[in-house]
């Protein structure tokens, strides 16, 4: 008996890891050495590859394909048809498996609907990539990018919503009332 939820549809390879609580839906596919950490919920028509690494909680919802050189900490939500590449140049006649570029996403990260995230650049903690954004560069912790390519719009707090900097540079999440500092840059939570 396993500690997880498969679909009858879903394949499962041998020698996959998968945590306790995680639920895979209808029609997706985990390859062999792929790695997914508790209570991730998996949803239909999702690719995860070998070498994939998730950790605990991650939302990966419908039409999403996860291939080698991604790892995502826990608590990432990756939307409906986003895309990851791990080829920068590739070719149907050239075999590169030897050169997939390894994208990380950071813990809590949201990735939007129909968003490219191009193999190589990493994702912040806490970013926000809004829907149908192509990263085409690193995404610094907690911020928030939109657009063809993506350009930094902003910040935003753990609880997803836009913070608001004040003259000392000091933002207060509306939701969560948590502060938060902007300095050389980059935002951290205090």
């Amino acid at each position: 008996m396993s500690d997880f939820f498969a679909h009858e549809t879903a394949v499962i390879d041998e020698g996959c890891q998968i945590g306790t609580g995680t639920k895979v839906w209808h029609f997706s596919h985990l390859m062999t050495g792929c790695v997914l950490g508790e209570k991730c919920n998996i949803g239909q028509n999702v690719v995860i590859s070998p070498k994939v690494v998730l950790g605990q909680n991650v939302k990966v919802q419908n039409n999403v394909s996860i291939y080698e050189g991604v790892t995502c900490d826990d608590d990432v939500f990756l939307g409906p048809s986003m895309v990851f590449t791990n080829v920068i140049n590739p070719r149907s006649a050239v075999n590169r498996k030897n050169e997939y570029l390894k994208t990380h996403v950071g813990k809590g990260a949201s990735i939007g609907a129909n968003a490219t995230i191009v193999c190589g650049h990493n994702i912040g903690q806490y970013a926000f990539i809004g829907a149908g954004a192509v990263v085409t560069k690193e995404v610094p912790d907690y911020a928030l990018v939109v657009g063809n390519p993506a350009r930094q719009m902003g910040w935003m707090s753990e609880f997803g919503q836009r913070l608001h900097f004040d003259a000392e540079n000091i933002a207060v999440c509306e939701e969560s009332g948590e502060k938060y500092k902007l300095e050389n840059n980059k935002v951290s939570k205090i």
